[in-house]
């Protein structure tokens, strides 16, 4: 079939990168809200409104300014990367960035060796999967030198990962019919890799014999546990119980809990689905308001549970999150299906003051949601197996941001409100399968594709990363874009610094973009260099001092002039605002992770769909696949194609990052 950006899901082009948009609803959006709040404080009267400072900052900027904590300069101090693009991958002076994994690599010591023209399931079922994208670190035994790293594989790109399957026409990637070896090749390359890492020499290295290395894929078992087990809408004809599941995918961003499990979040699901629905079918509206089908996956062809036509239950299994234990390799994954069924985008998470754990979750796409769970029992830092089932009792809450500053979050409670009977939820599991359609009857805030959403414990704050939204129509005056192509940070202040409150308040971390074009309306501070802006905030960290660190989705060439990469980003005193480019990845990929060990030594990054682009950079200039690619990232050696990894970064001499 012809390859589409549709079937790469996370293309750079900022067009295509922000989804279709499924919201029916006309709740006011977060544009709306931020124009209304500012525009009542009378932010753009006066001097602020000249030419002069709006070329370099914006009346948000000097609000943020106004109102944040006194402090002298950053809290960062690296020599800046400088913004561009090219082949390789950057780090700041002083640094190193080790390849830690790449694609292909063996996860058990009895792998076979990576053989990229004889690939095969059983192969790549040991070895290490694609597109990593969500990076974490578990320290055995309390060691920062020694422990797990987990990681996400999102999703494949055949165009970049097989030979002999692309012919060009009229300049563009045609991509031959899936076969049905190559589809199971990459329903192996799927899901999620658990290895076990030592530092040696103060550089890392797998550990091949790791009693809990792990690979987990499209067909590992797995179990459905909360609410929604055992549902009628969760029964297929391999499943009539409704309970046991085979595998993941498109798992995005992630988390760790602070009793030591994987999360992996089930994202854009849809992709993976053929067939058709009768119009009149019970799920159809279901599944129109998540995009299912969208067929950009073969799978079905082969596999009948991909084809709703034949399984019409089998899409509602996907959408969630899921919980791995890791410190056991036989250990059946749980879908945790209290926590709501959408596209999400990550699962941090955070102990509150009383000890129950907040996990923080976005919908990415356009017009979608922000959400958080808080569960009804409370950790116990005592007892590992005490906490191990925390996840399936708790409550779901949507946000709603008001135009005053203030934020509300409404609870996902069947017979509360709208969520009844007399609109289609008749249980609790309703809600969860149909979490959006029940955030939309709430009136949440519809917002700008929300992705990354991270808690700063020490302060009773969370940063939402808002990647764009390129189908906003309405400008106005404090988000003076109508085609939003660079997205925003919301910074959300929870009401007494507790993280299970039902109100807070909201504000303008970042409007991201050129501050040097008046036009795009950024708002980084003006110590912020010709380097340290970005565009498009995906994924991000708050570290150990409590500083954030925020990775990028969407720069490139033709819309940015640079790659993107990993910007650390000061939220505290004068320094507000002010950000700077700490490492940068090669033509074409994206900057997945970022995850910092607790003791700041290392930051593991994670480099997505390398090569994936490059016509419009100088140094290729035409499309890019397996026999013609813009990189060989990081081998580059022409016997290997491009290679997505997982990435060590650390202090040459030893010492904290940043």
């Amino acid at each position: 079939m012809t390859m589409r950006q549709s079937d790469i899901f996370r293309t750079s082009k900022l067009e295509e990168a922000d989804g279709p948009g499924l919201n029916p609803t006309q709740n006011r959006t977060m544009g709306d809200i931020i124009a209304a709040r500012f525009s009542r404080r009378g932010f753009l009267k006066g001097s602020m409104a000249s030419a002069a400072i709006a070329a370099t900052v914006s009346p948000l900027a000097i609000l943020a300014a106004d109102e944040a904590r006194a402090q002298s300069a950053s809290v960062f101090n690296f020599p800046e990367v400088e913004a561009g693009v090219d082949a390789n991958h950057h780090v700041a002076e002083g640094y190193d960035a080790d390849v830690l994994l790449r694609w292909g690599d063996k996860v058990f010591a009895d792998a076979p060796e990576f053989d990229p023209t004889a690939q095969t399931e059983a192969a790549q079922e040991r070895q290490f999967g694609y597109n990593n994208d969500f990076v974490g670190f578990i320290p055995l035994e309390g060691a920062a030198d020694h422990g797990l790293l987990v990681v996400n594989h999102e999703y494949t790109n055949e165009h970049l990962m097989f030979p002999g399957i692309v012919t060009l026409k009229d300049g563009e990637i045609e991509v031959a019919d899936a076969t049905e070896d190559r589809v199971n090749i990459e329903m192996a390359a799927h899901g999620g890799t658990v290895i076990e890492i030592r530092k040696v020499d103060g550089k890392w290295q797998p550990v091949l014999d790791g009693a809990m290395n792990r690979r987990i894929t499209v067909k590992t078992e797995m179990q459905l546990s909360g609410p929604v087990a055992g549902n009628d809408r969760v029964k297929t004809s391999d499943d009539p119980e409704g309970r046991k599941v085979f595998g993941t995918f498109n798992n995005c961003a992630g988390g760790v809990t602070p009793w030591g499990t994987y999360i992996m979040a089930e994202e854009n699901i849809h992709g993976y689905f053929i067939g058709e629905l009768p119009a009149e079918h019970a799920e159809a509206a279901n599944y129109k308001r998540l995009g299912v089908p969208a067929g950009d996956y073969q799978w079905g062809n082969f596999h009948k549970r991909f084809d709703v036509g034949q399984e019409p239950n089998e899409a509602n299994r996907f959408g969630w999150i899921v919980e791995v234990d890791v410190m056991d390799p036989n250990s059946v994954p749980k879908k945790r299906t209290a926590l709501g069924r959408f596209k999400h985008e990550g699962a941090e998470s955070v102990v509150a003051k009383d000890g129950r754990v907040v996990f923080y979750l976005g919908d990415d796409e356009r017009f979608d949601y922000v959400y958080k769970f808080v569960t009804a029992g409370k950790f116990n830092a005592e007892d590992r197996a005490a906490n191990m089932d925390l996840l399936d009792e708790g409550t779901l809450y949507v946000a709603r941001f008001d135009e005053d500053g203030s934020m509300v979050w409404l609870p996902l409670v069947h017979g509360e409100g709208p969520l009844t009977a007399e609109n289609g939820f008749n249980s609790q599991a309703d809600i969860l399968i149909e979490a959006r359609r029940a955030a939309d009857l709430l009136e949440a805030t519809p917002m700008d594709r929300p992705e990354d959403i991270q808690p700063n414990p020490a302060t009773g704050r969370a940063y939402v990363m808002l990647t764009n939204n390129t189908k906003r129509e309405e400008a106005n005056s404090a988000n003076p874009r109508v085609n939003n192509a660079f997205g925003h940070i919301v910074e959300i202040l929870e009401t007494d610094g507790d993280f299970t409150a039902t109100t807070g308040n909201w504000e303008i971390l970042l409007q991201c973009g050129d501050p040097s074009v008046a036009e795009v309306g950024a708002t980084f501070s003006t110590e912020t260099t010709k380097n340290g802006w970005f565009g498009m905030p995906d994924n991000a960290a708050i570290d150990a001092d409590g500083r954030l660190w925020v990775s990028t989705d969407g720069n490139s060439v033709g819309d940015t002039g640079r790659t993107d990469g990993l910007w650390a980003v000061d939220i505290e005193g004068d320094a507000r605002g002010t950000s700077r480019l700490f490492y940068r990845v090669p033509v074409g990929a994206e900057m997945c992770g970022p995850c910092p060990t607790e003791d700041m030594s290392t930051m593991f990054v994670a480099v997505q769909h390398p090569g994936d682009g490059g016509d419009d950079w100088e140094g290729h200039g035409r499309p890019s696949y397996y026999e013609d690619l813009s990189t060989r990232w990081p081998d580059f050696n022409d016997a290997m194609p491009v290679r997505p990894a997982v990435v060590a970064i650390t202090k040459q001499g030893g010492g904290r990052i940043g």
